[in-house]
Formats: structure tokens, sequence, C-alpha cells
């Protein structure tokens, strides 16, 4: 296994408008790690946005190329990544990803959710749909049992600052043996 630096992956995941990539480059920047977004991989490899991934070749091309992304990140340590919203819907991705991290859920309630993605036609399970907030509510009760099963830990995001939010991560992963090295525990 390569390392990066000491200290677990800090992995956040939840659906879209959760904070996953505010937060995630928050914590990276105050830990010293690198950020790495799944999504970001995906696109970079496919040199597509997700968006046309799915529209050219479908959503199950895109986990496929999702759970190769998931791999390679997973293999390092001392990282903090941010994951597609259904990443955690595959239970080899959630293997992969436990095998040198821990899991954060960050939550928000759907009308928080819709309001932080905005403009939904980036957005491939939002394209299109009448009601953002009731789809990302839909979204959210049919992935909450896959949500709670990988997470170690869950942090509302409603009404927080991403700031706030990174503190709300770096205290829980500061209890949390192994997850962060000695220097970065006294940050």
């Amino acid at each position: 296994m390569s390392v990066l630096t000491p200290g677990r992956n800090i992995v956040l995941i939840g659906l879209m408008g959760a904070g996953k990539t505010t937060v995630g480059q928050a914590v990276a920047e105050r830990l010293g790690r690198p950020f790495v977004d799944t999504d970001t991989l995906v696109e970079a490899e496919a040199h597509r946005s997700v968006a046309e991934i799915f529209a050219a070749d479908g959503e199950r091309a895109f986990r496929r190329l999702e759970a190769a992304a998931v791999r390679r990140v997973a293999a390092l340590r001392g990282q903090v990544i941010a994951v597609g919203g259904g990443a955690v819907l595959d239970a080899g991705n959630v293997t992969q990803l436990r095998s040198t991290g821990d899991l954060v859920l960050l939550d928000a309630d759907p009308s928080t959710l819709a309001e932080r993605v905005g403009d939904t036609e980036s957005r491939p399970l939002l394209s299109g749909a009448d009601d953002p907030s009731a789809e990302l509510g839909r979204l959210r009760d049919a992935r909450a049992a896959a949500y709670a099963d990988a997470a170690g830990h869950v942090i509302d995001t409603t009404g927080r600052e991403p700031a706030a939010i990174a503190d709300a991560v770096l205290d829980w992963a500061r209890r949390q043996h192994g997850l962060l090295s000695r220097d970065e525990v006294e940050l």
C-alpha cells in the first residue's frame, strides 16, 4: 500500500449539495493533506463532464468509471476524499474506501441541498426535475440505508457554513484512533 502521509483517509459521502467538495477542500487545507474528488477524477479520465457521460453512455457506464476512481484513491492513505453521491450504493466501493479510510456522511434537508445545487442541468439525476427539492428528498430517502451503513459518523450541514462543518469533521477525526497523524491531532 502506498502512503502519502500518515493517517487514514477522511472520506466524505452524501448527496449532491451536502458540501462534500467545499468542506473536503477546507479540511484538506487545514491538515495539509491532498484533496481528491472522485467525480473530478472520472471527468479527467473520460475527458467529459459527469453530465456528458450520463447523457452519452448512461448511469451504468458512469458507475464503472466511478468504481475505478474509488479503487485508485483508496489505494493511498492520508487524503481527504469526496465521493459522488451514489458511490456508496456499490458495496465494493464502500469496502475499498473503508480499507484506508473512515467515512463521514454530510447530510442536509432537501431544500438546503436544492438551494446549494443551484443549476440542475449539470446534475444528471436532477436534470429536468420539476421540483429539485422533492427529487432530492426522494433520493435521500432511497439512499438513507446505504448512507447509514457506510458512514462511521453523520454531520448535519443544514444551516451551517462550510468552516463550521469542517470544524465538526476535524473534531470528530481527532477522536478516531489512527485517522490523523500525531501532528494533525495537535492542529
